[in-house]
Order: C-alpha cells, then sequence, then structure tokens
C-alpha cells in the first residue's frame, strides 16, 4: 500500500511539474486556414508549452472577435477599414503572412478544365446580366467549346469574407458599374446568387450544383478536383491561378507599400500577374495585455514569416517576396508589453 502511494504521490507531483500548455486563440479568415492549421502544428512542435485555437470564422468575424478582445489575435484578407481602427481598444498591427489567389470555379459537366473569361463577363455573371452557359460572349471567348443551353447559379459568400473583399475589390477595379452600384467589402449586397459560408460553404455549393459557379481560395477548388478559369489579365494575356502568377502580382508590392502595410494587389501590371491576388494577414495588438502570450505571438509571427514560408507552396499559397518580410519584421518588432518590445532576438533564417 504505502509503494503504491508513493508511486501515486510521484504521479501527482509530475503532473504539477508539467502543466498544460498555454492556449493561445485567434479567429477569422478562411483563405489561409489550410496554411494556418499546417502552421500552428509545427509551431506547436517546436514549442509544446503553447497551444493554438483557431476559429475559421471569416475575415469579418475575425475583426468583430479581435475588436472586442474575445481572441488573442485575429486573421484577415481584407485590411481594417479605418473605421473600423478608430473602433479597436488599441492600435493594431496588419502582418502579412503569404500570399494567395481568389479563383473562379465552376460545376459544368463535359466541359474542358479551363474555360477563359475576360474581366467584362465575370463582372456580368455576378451583376446578373448573363444568366446563361451559352451566352454569345461567353462562348465567343472559349470556341471549339459546346457550352449548354443552362442557367448559370452564380455562389458568394454569405458571410463576412476578405475573399469577397479581394474578389470585390477586384470587380470595382475592372467594372465601373460595379464600383457604382455594388463596390467592395467583406460583405455586399449581391445582385444575384446564393450564398455558402467560408471557402467550404461555396466549395461545397459549386460541387454539389451542376451549373454553379463562385469564388473560393485556390487551394480549396484544386483540393476538391474543381476546375478554375483561365482569367485574362491587365495586359490582355490569359492566367491559369498558379504560385507563379501570385508572386508576379506582388512583384514590386513592397514599393506601393503603406507604412501600415494595408495594400491591396488586384489587376496589377505584368504578362504574368494572375489578376485577383492579395496578401492575407494576421491582426495583433501592438499593446499586448498579457507579457507571456504577447512573446510567443511576437516570436510565432518572426517564425512564420521565415521557416514558415517554406510550407506555403505546397499549399498553394505564394510565399513572401523578401522585401515584404523585411517590411513585417518591423512590425513585429513593435509588438510590446508596458512598452517593452517582446521579440526575442533570433536569427532572421
Amino acid at each position: 500500500m504505502k509503494k503504491i502511494l508513493i508511486a501515486v504521490a510521484l504521479v501527482v507531483g509530475w503532473a504539477t511539474a508539467s502543466p498544460a500548455a498555454e492556449m493561445i486563440n485567434g479567429a477569422g479568415a478562411t483563405f489561409p486556414y489550410p496554411l494556418y492549421s499546417k502552421w500552428f502544428d509545427e509551431y506547436s512542435k517546436l514549442h509544446p508549452e503553447f497551444k493554438f485555437n483557431y476559429q475559421s470564422i471569416g475575415s469579418g468575424g475575425g475583426i468583430r472577435q479581435l475588436t472586442e478582445r474575445t481572441v488573442d489575435f485575429g486573421a484577415s484578407d481584407a485590411p481594417m477599414n479605418e473605421e473600423q481602427m478608430k473602433n479597436a481598444p488599441g492600435p493594431v498591427l496588419h502582418i502579412p503572412t503569404v500570399l494567395g489567389a481568389v479563383v473562379i470555379t465552376y460545376n459544368l459537366p463535359g466541359t474542358p478544365p479551363e474555360l477563359k473569361l475576360t474581366p467584362e463577363v465575370v463582372s456580368q455573371v455576378f451583376l446578373g446580366t448573363i444568366t446563361k452557359w451559352n451566352d454569345p460572349k461567353l462562348a465567343s471567348l472559349n470556341p471549339g467549346i459546346k457550352l449548354p443551353d443552362q442557367e448559370l447559379l452564380v455562389v458568394h459568400r454569405s458571410d463576412g469574407s476578405g475573399t469577397s473583399y479581394i474578389f470585390t475589390d477586384y470587380l470595382s477595379s475592372v467594372s465601373p458599374q460595379w464600383a457604382q452600384k455594388i463596390g467592395k467589402g467583406t460583405s455586399v449586397n449581391w445582385p444575384v446568387g446564393l450564398g455558402g459560408k467560408g471557402n467550404e460553404g461555396v466549395t461545397g455549393q459549386v460541387k454539389n450544383t451542376p451549373g454553379a459557379l463562385g469564388y473560393v481560395e485556390l487551394a480549396y477548388a484544386r483540393k476538391n478536383q474543381l476546375p478554375v478559369v483561365s482569367l485574362q489579365n491587365k495586359e490582355g494575356e490569359f492566367i491559369t491561378p498558379t504560385i507563379e502568377g501570385i508572386s508576379a502580382a506582388a512583384a514590386g508590392a513592397s514599393a506601393n507599400m503603406p507604412a501600415d502595410l494595408r495594400v491591396s494587389l488586384v489587376n496589377p501590371p505584368g504578362k504574368k500577374a494572375y489578376p485577383i491576388a492579395g496578401f492575407t494577414y494576421l491582426l495583433i495588438y501592438k499593446d499586448q495585455p498579457d507579457e507571456k502570450k504577447g512573446r510567443a505571438m511576437a516570436d510565432f509571427l518572426w517564425w512564420a514569416e521565415h521557416q514558415g514560408q517554406k510550407f506555403a507552396p505546397e499549399l498553394l499559397y505564394g510565399p513572401l517576396p523578401p522585401e515584404v518580410i523585411e517590411r513585417a519584421e518591423k512590425k513585429i518588432k513593435e509588438i510590446q508589453y508596458q512598452g517593452k518590445p517582446l521579440l526575442t532576438p533570433q536569427k532572421p533564417g
């Protein structure tokens, strides 16, 4: 009996000496969720004292929860606007993490996996002025392909979404009619179509509905083996979304980035540039209320900007250009607790 009690005491003592991992809570964009899941898992292997709990609820939800301080960090593909920044209870830093592409995907059995579309046709589809797959404007772009006399069902996001922000930012940049009537935002009044929650919801709607067309992040389309549109860019070239096309869209981005790093990449110049790309951001308060969590977040962000980038291409995200990483490093160094920087000095590699 005495031996058993000693053994129990040892077990209790060991448990006491090994406290549970500190939980760091975040919420926001579905756009980078596949990559963030990988990052959180890999970082926790290196630092088992910390665990990440991330809710993939959309950029709008992430900004809202960050503003309400119900999470330690937010995530958004749409930079916070001036009103949102003003409503936040403290200065918010935007840390770009990777580049992603918003693609137009569709479900049209029997057609080739790479239809061509122009900016004009895309805007007219989402405005509801093109309603059939065999519309002459669609057919003329895809000679030799027999498009069916079938209703074209538009699918869009129903939640506050950074993916929607990037897509409507693109539509506003290529269509004066869209810019005037609808505009850009994480949520807009869609003229036509059905809503799906998250990139997952839109992907599911398109995959299960013949005749459907919607917009999702590239990784969701590829993972679900859905075809993607080859889209005409600013130079008149039809570009299939690839890592190379996403990277070309960000070429020279740092030269045009404002000090707060909130920037649009849609419809960029460049013959190889894919036209619907953007940074996705992690959002964090500059002044951290908890020193331990703040230090962990600063360290994680530094890791993500360097070691974490190698995981991006395999999950169909574009790694950040070196000049953007340099800009992000300066922002991470601004994270502080009671006026003292929280980043532990380390090698940038």
